[in-house]
């Protein structure tokens, strides 16, 4: 594509793609103005959240499939209209039914984006360069996901909630406008199978919704229950992915070697993440007493960490193998985590800005290598389902790493979700306890990385 085009068509995705990431955390420092204002309780409020979460989870796989049938680009562009559409309707709520229906509108559309952006960059840039491409998506994402509460925060300063949503409105429309400039579809053959759209869907909600019930305090049965029929589905997904012959996903991509280490490698860093990203603002609200502005300003070293060097790694990983790149920034990350288990109550401001800088720092280092080589190591024709894959697992990884804090919070005697509150003591106790699971997350996520060394040549001579 020329230059121009490129740069238009790009910033289109860019736009959608933050849209789309934002709206997954923007929402969590309103949730209590909302439920005041809607009449509604804490536990009901939580599904604002939720009901995104789970949309964009369900609906993920499905529109992987159908960029990969029907066109990427087609699929994009009604997953912003389906964004926008749901935006509208979030900030005209007026009852928290309708607004979580509306979520739910909204996180389709926000599926579909997800699920076939990263396969259309891969038409819009050479291969040469895509590794920096996906270096700048890589700080789109990061900084997206990591300003949601503070910039629900802002908004809250200055105007009502529905604004939150509003905004989406006028971005959408100029995404939409900017599409324009995106490649011609590349159709595959195939159909659309009913059956595993179906089966994924299931398989998602119902694990999502079973780890959701340990924060909610829903009764082990309950639990178990949804526990055993996702994991039915999930197996039956499976199953038939490997018995079609144009399967909706292509799970035999982790019979590549490199991508296998590439894609367990992201959804362990994306549990430690969520862990650390959940956690740490309990810490900040209850032990230290901040309000949720000032909570989401003490982790905004971490996504300003990221966008400063994950356009750096993006360009290294062009030359230098991504199990090299990756595996010193989940070292990097690592340590930062540790840090942040390791300090003390009274701590200072500076400590926590200087943990934040490390850990962005090491995850912005090995998040966009480990991006391109998950999504370039696929052939071209499976570019969809590597996309959709890449997603899941940031995704899953994320809400894994929630519940895991909710786990251990409720392991130290905190009460549920919806309940009076969450002791100081606990808290106290409870966050370098998920802080110290995160760093296990992330060594993990590092020796998988590093298998991507074993048994060939140096990596470093190979780079050189």
């Amino acid at each position: 594509m020329p230059l121009a085009q490129r740069r238009t068509a790009y910033l289109g995705l860019a736009i959608a793609t933050a849209m789309s990431v934002l709206d997954g955390s923007i929402a969590n420092t309103a949730l209590p103005t909302i439920a005041r204002d809607l009449g509604a309780s804490p536990v009901e409020a939580i599904w604002v959240v939720n009901g995104f979460q789970l949309a964009v989870t369900a609906s993920l796989f499905a529109f992987a499939a159908l960029g990969q049938t029907r066109g990427a680009a087609r699929v994009y562009r009604y997953g912003v209209v389906a964004f926008i559409a749901g935006s509208l309707a979030c900030a005209l709520a007026r009852s928290m039914p309708v607004l979580i229906a509306a979520r739910a509108a909204q996180g389709v559309g926000a599926s579909a984006i997800m699920a076939v952006a990263p396969a259309i960059l891969r038409e819009v840039f050479p291969r040469a360069q895509l590794g920096r491409a996906l270096g700048i998506n890589a700080v789109v994402i990061a900084t997206s996901a990591a300003a949601g509460p503070t910039i629900g925060g802002l908004f809250l300063a200055i105007a009502p909630w529905p604004w939150i949503f509003a905004i989406n409105v006028p971005l959408g429309f100029a995404s939409i406008a900017l599409s324009r400039s995106l490649p011609r579809d590349i159709r595959g053959e195939g159909r659309f199978d009913v059956a595993s759209v179906v089966a994924s869907a299931l398989g998602f909600s119902l694990l999502i919704w079973g780890i959701d019930g340990f924060a909610r305090g829903d009764a082990a049965a309950t639990i178990a229950a949804r526990l055993v029929a996702g994991a039915a589905a999930a197996w039956f997904f499976i199953r038939r992915q490997f018995a079609l012959p144009e399967p909706m996903i292509a799970l035999e991509l982790f019979r590549i070697r490199v991508f296998a280490a590439a894609s367990w490698t992201s959804i362990a860093s994306f549990v430690a993440q969520g862990l650390a990203y959940v956690g740490l603002p309990f810490y900040f609200q209850t032990v230290l007493g901040k309000t949720p502005l000032e909570s989401g300003l003490l982790l905004t070293s971490w996504p300003v960490a990221v966008a400063l060097i994950a356009p750096t790694s993006g360009r290294l990983s062009d030359r230098i193998p991504a199990g090299v790149l990756s595996t010193i920034g989940l070292a990097i990350f690592t340590t930062g985590l540790a840090l942040y288990a390791l300090m003390p109550p009274d701590a200072s401001t500076l400590s926590f800005v200087a943990h934040g800088a490390i850990c962005g720092f090491g995850y912005g280092f090995f998040q966009s290598p480990n991006n391109r080589e998950l999504i370039s190591s696929a052939p071209r024709a499976k570019s969809a389902s590597a996309a959709a894959i890449l997603a899941a697992a940031r995704l899953s990884g994320q809400t894994l790493g929630a519940a895991l804090v909710a786990m251990v919070f409720a392991a130290f005697g905190a009460k549920p979700v919806g309940a009076t509150g969450v002791a100081h003591d606990i808290v106290a106790r409870a966050t370098p306890a998920a802080l110290w699971i995160a760093c296990g997350c992330a060594g993990f996520a590092m020796l998988a990385s590093a298998t991507r060394l074993i048994g060939s040549r140096s990596a470093l001579e190979e780079s050189a």
